[in-house]
């Protein structure tokens, strides 16, 4: 059970890093053709890829009412990286957003 623990961890940290990488590559100019084949918007389909072969690994044993909102901490973890990366507004509504999420994660992860 803890080697699905660690792929579940492994597809939400691989999510994650798509996530920034898809990001990063809307920078710059160009148009949407130029934006999808820049390097970093290929790896980070890539990255979402790596991230769904992980999350089938992990769903052999973990149940999926347990797994998906477990992946739900990704959207605490992006938010950050949004405000602390690329100055995206982080306000008091959003932090009580992700304090919220918190709790329902940690409650569908110790049920």
């Amino acid at each position: 059970m803890t080697l699905s623990w660690l792929a579940l961890g492994g597809a939400i940290l691989a999510s994650l890093a798509g996530q920034v990488l898809l990001k990063a590559g809307t920078l710059g100019d160009g148009g949407f053709l130029q934006q999808l084949f820049r390097w970093q918007t290929m790896l980070g389909l890539s990255c979402y890829g790596g991230s769904a072969l992980l999350y089938l690994l992990a769903l052999r044993q973990i149940p999926m009412s347990v797994a998906l909102p477990s992946t739900a901490i990704s959207y605490v973890a992006i938010a950050l990286i949004g405000h602390f990366a690329f100055a995206e507004p982080l306000g008091a509504q959003k932090i009580a957003a992700i304090l919220l999420i918190c709790a329902g994660v940690v409650l569908l992860a110790t049920a």
